[in-house]
């Protein structure tokens, strides 16, 4: 196939794209009175220790190194009677704002919004006992943030206060329902025409965003299963929106086009309903989510693994299966390191795979030209011998066996998890149904391909898997830069075009102008190609 220096150095453009995704930053949103999330105060533990413990000390007695010798000196945060006085939102705005008059700076720029209200939710640890929570009454997350201990102690007796510690600590998880997600989605978007109007241009773009992205984006799969156009035009509302603040248009064309998002969001509230899914629609989106982000995968896979076997490379098999073997592993620890360790954001979510799409597409597209060039080679086990067994070609195989199931398992794990929480205890057992109804088709399409692929001449077979692979390479193109514009990364231009997600196809000038360069490589490649087959029919 190629040299192991040359896979190498195309290993290093999705290197870079995990590089530029740690250190994205997304803007933070401006203040709120109450987290839309959750605080997670283990989250908040791990910030606490790479940003406050300096000064404040591990164990937040104020007593850190660099804290030596300021004045006035750094905040005693176990001290019960100064805790009791502060709510969470008041731990939050110190977060977000500083003090004044001490070496406590801001830190809205390096801990995005909710990152602050986990480090708040940490901060109010110190003083909480954990055990007290159980069995007291539940307070609203509002509540939580907004009152402080010694207010509860006040109204509603010391008996209180010890379980009212406890929760603000460690806060009830809300259910991240349907209605819960465009709630955040709307909420959001006010506070980006909030920055819009004071005139912070790129803070409110940013919030935009995240709106999407944190928001709508997670309940699209099951929208998608009740009125797809629905959410194809709420999609185009939220992006022509994010599109008029990345232009700069007036204050009140921003404000007609957010106006028409909320109004598309409204419609898609009413749709999906408040009370989680039905068992229905629980498995249907089970389903669908596995099938539409591993059909891809599949095919390049069992392309692979039918063209190894075909060619007696039976060797190479175990780098391909080693290849996805990994990224299986990758996908989940990827999941499990932006659960519980850092923050990683939808945006930085959507520019990895955007990412990775891209350089899928060149590998598929390299790796489908290549099998047609061959197809017809008369010294084919020659040079199966000479180069694929020396080791570049496995490593290659095994590369882009990696990035073909890598590419989206990060998602696919997020969306699963989102819907696990829409779907509600009534609806567990439909989405594992579904998931594992779409686990089956997937193999056995792989199983299909394997097996059929196997009965078919060697030319023949070449062909339709370098057309398949080809084809594959305009799809990952359509879909990387969709996964790109999503991010922010690029802007968004609609046109009147005919859409099929399942293609890539994107009625956006963007992401069909990826697709006809992907096309037009294609041609020229296959042109090239047949031009040196003329050629050696002439010479001989």
């Amino acid at each position: 196939m190629t040299s192991r220096p040359r896979l190498l150095a195309w290993l290093l453009w999705p290197a870079l794209a995990l590089a530029l995704c740690s250190t994205l930053a997304v803007a933070d949103a401006l203040p709120g009175q109450a987290p839309v999330i959750t605080p997670d105060p283990v989250r908040g533990g791990v910030l606490y220790a790479q940003h406050c413990s300096i000064c404040h000390g591990d164990s937040g007695a104020g007593d850190g190194p660099a804290g030596l010798g300021l004045e006035p000196p750094p905040s005693n945060l176990r001290s019960v009677e100064r805790l009791d006085q502060l709510s969470l939102l008041d731990l939050y705005n110190t977060l977000s704002l500083g003090v004044e008059g001490t070496d406590m700076g801001s830190f809205a720029d390096q801990l995005d919004e909710r990152e602050r209200w986990d480090v708040a939710a940490y901060i109010a640890s110190f003083t909480a006992d954990p055990q007290a929570a159980k069995g007291a009454q539940t307070w609203p997350l509002a509540d939580l943030a907004r009152q402080t201990p010694a207010s509860v102690a006040a109204s509603q007796g010391v008996e209180a206060l010890a379980a009212f510690r406890a929760q603000r600590a460690q806060p009830p998880q809300v259910k991240r329902g349907p209605a819960q997600l465009i709630e955040y989605t709307v909420s959001t978007l006010d506070k980006s025409l909030a920055a819009y109007r004071e005139g912070e241009h790129d803070q409110a773009y940013d919030l935009s965003v995240a709106a999407y992205l944190e928001g709508f984006e997670l309940v699209e799969s099951s929208l998608d299963n009740i009125d797809a156009q629905v959410r194809k035009d709420t999609e185009k509302a939220l992006m022509a929106y994010r599109q008029a603040l990345q232009d700069g248009l007036p204050l009140a064309q921003a404000e007609q086009r957010l106006a028409e998002a909320k109004g598309k969001l409204e419609v898609a509230s009413k749709l999906l309903g408040s009370d989680g899914l039905s068992w229905s629609l629980s498995y249907i989106s089970g389903l669908l989510i596995l099938l539409r982000e591993g059909l891809e995968a599949i095919l390049v896979l069992a392309a692979i693994l039918a063209f190894l076997r075909n060619t007696g490379q039976q060797s190479a098999v175990r780098s391909v299966n080693i290849g996805w073997a990994l990224a299986l592993v990758a996908g989940f620890a990827t999941w499990a390191v932006a659960a519980y360790v850092i923050d990683v954001g939808g945006a930085q979510r959507e520019l990895l795979e955007g990412c990775t799409a891209l350089f899928a597409a060149v590998m598929v597209l390299w790796l489908g030209v290549w099998m047609h060039d061959r197809r017809h080679a008369a010294a084919w086990q020659d040079y199966i011998k000479s180069s694929l067994l020396g080791g570049g070609g496995r490593f290659g195989f095994a590369v882009l066996a990696f990035f073909s199931v890598y590419r989206e398992l990060f998602e696919v794990i997020l969306f699963y998890e989102t819907l696990w929480l829409q779907s509600g205890p009534a609806g567990h057992n439909a989405v594992l149904a579904g998931g594992a109804t779409a686990l089956v088709l997937l193999v056995g399409l792989a199983w299909v391909i394997l097996r059929g692929s196997a009965k078919l001449p060697l030319s023949l077979f070449f062909s339709i898997n370098a057309g398949l692979l080809c084809a594959l390479s305009v799809v990952f193109a359509g879909h990387g830069v969709k996964a790109l514009q999503e991010a922010g990364v690029l802007g968004t231009r609609p046109v009147a075009f005919f859409e099929f997600d399942w293609l890539g196809i994107h009625a956006d000038a963007y992401s069909l102008a990826a697709q006809a360069v992907a096309l037009t490589a294609i041609v020229c490649l296959y042109g090239r190609s047949w031009l040196a087959e003329k050629r050696r029919a002439a010479a001989s």
